[in-house]
């Protein structure tokens, strides 16, 4: 049986979106940014803003009532419903230490039939250092071992697992240079589930 490891935002959800319209398009109303045009990740040059500001208002959201509300991508629900019991799930997120709980729950409320495990590699916030056991989520992947495939919307974390052997699937995002629509990816996942 294969093990998956999980992106969380903007894998499982769809956190940028839901941030930019609901967040930061509330706190800036001048802002006329649509989604697609969301070509970096961290958007703060497109945005026209500092990384801290970024940051401050994406963490707000993610403290808010929003994130909890957020619903999870009905495509991968749906493959989950279906395929999800013929492999081992893991969450893999980059996420501020303050934040991890929020995003803890809402994964074990929509995935934890499946997903048994959150794992995270904080994310770096002046005013919140946390301790540096694993930087990078390949420091993760290489540590635990045995998770054969990490689906990502981060091209760097993704060709970082590549490097340790760990097959990446890359989903389309404006941000990154992928192809792979993701019932594409889900399609994958079922060929590389028959094959072990």
């Amino acid at each position: 049986m294969i093990t998956i490891a999980w992106d969380v935002d903007d894998v499982l959800n769809d956190l940028m979106r839901c941030w930019l319209e609901s967040g930061w398009k509330a706190e800036h109303p001048e802002c006329k940014i649509a989604f697609e045009q969301v070509t970096e990740n961290t958007p703060e040059r497109i945005l026209n803003c500092t990384k801290e500001e970024y940051q401050a208002s994406l963490d707000h959201f993610r403290l808010s009532p929003a994130y909890p509300d957020l619903k999870p991508d009905p495509q991968v629900l749906a493959w989950f419903n279906e395929y999800g019991a013929q492999a081992r799930h893991i969450a893999l997120s980059a996420v501020p230490l303050n934040a991890a709980h929020v995003s803890a729950a809402w994964v074990m409320k929509h995935f934890g039939n499946w997903i048994r495990s959150f794992n995270f590699i904080p994310s770096t916030r002046r005013q919140a250092p946390a301790p540096g056991y694993d930087l990078t989520k390949a420091d993760f992947l290489k540590r635990v071992g045995n998770v054969d495939v990490l689906v990502e919307d981060s091209q760097q974390n993704i060709a970082q697992a590549h490097t340790i052997g760990v097959k990446g699937l890359l989903l389309k995002k404006p941000w990154n240079q992928s192809n792979l629509a993701l019932k594409e990816a889900l399609t994958q996942l079922n060929r590389l589930i028959a094959e072990k």
